[in-house]
């Protein structure tokens, strides 16, 4: 349970993600996982990295839970800020991050993979941003690095989420697989990658990075601020409280 590091291959460090049961990360878990990325891009031996999952879905965003048992503002303070980091590391990873999605890819879950460089995806993979149901905001920043702008908006205002068929139409999923073919495909996909030139990898994953034409960071953080708003309004309590009983706000 946790997060746990292997290297599979030469030059590919594989970067898993459990916590039963749904792989709703806890404050801690953000931070775990951002250490995790950044050490392995760090490591001179590595040329790619997989991020993965065990368990029934990829991510479904930070622990709602965790966030109900405190009574102040230190749980929601903590995710934002893990969050943040977690999603800057997958982005300023030092070498390319494949991210390899099973089942129900959500909130934060868009945030990574938003950040990825490339996206393999399970048959079943299903991605979306519910926020607006759980009395939060963010990740439009990622999720618009996924779908064109206009079907960003209607998935964010509405909490649907789109195929890993649809993305795939859309060009932001490289590969759509049966779902006990994911690890595979995602690990042959980064060992294409970790074939290149270790140093010319680096340079290349930076210029593309220097290129973007949205700061991630800032913009995320700009959206972080309406979540922090929505808690001090009271508005995103009332939501939250609402979440898994079956009621609308």
């Amino acid at each position: 349970m946790g997060v746990s590091t292997s290297s599979p291959d030469k030059g590919i460090a594989l970067v898993t993600v459990d916590f039963p049961p749904v792989n709703a990360l806890p404050v801690q878990g953000w931070y775990d996982l951002a250490d995790a990325l950044r050490a392995a891009g760090r490591d001179p031996e590595i040329r790619c990295v997989v991020l993965a999952a065990e368990g029934r879905g990829f991510n479904a965003g930070v622990d709602i839970k965790e966030m109900q048992r405190d009574t102040g503002h230190t749980a929601l303070v903590g995710a934002n800020r893990g969050c943040y980091e977690a999603f800057a590391a997958v982005y300023e990873c030092e070498v390319p991050v494949v991210a390899a999605v099973n089942g129900f890819c959500l909130g934060g879950g868009i945030g990574l993979v938003g950040n990825a460089d490339a996206i393999v995806a399970s048959e079943d993979a299903t991605f979306g941003l519910p926020e607006l149901d759980r009395g939060a905001l963010g990740a439009a920043t990622h999720l618009a690095r996924l779908v064109p702008q206009h079907l960003m908006r209607a998935l964010y205002y509405t909490s649907r989420t789109a195929t890993a068929a649809e993305l795939h139409a859309h060009g932001s999923v490289w590969r759509v697989v049966p779902r006990a073919e994911l690890r595979a495909a995602a690990l042959e996909l980064a060992a294409e990658i970790a074939k290149k030139d270790g140093y010319l990898i680096r340079l290349a994953k930076a210029a593309i990075n220097g290129i973007d034409p949205v700061d991630v960071r800032r913009s995320y953080r700009f959206e972080q601020g309406f979540t922090f708003e929505a808690n001090l309004s009271g508005v995103a309590d009332r939501v939250r409280d609402t979440f898994g009983k079956g009621e609308s706000a």
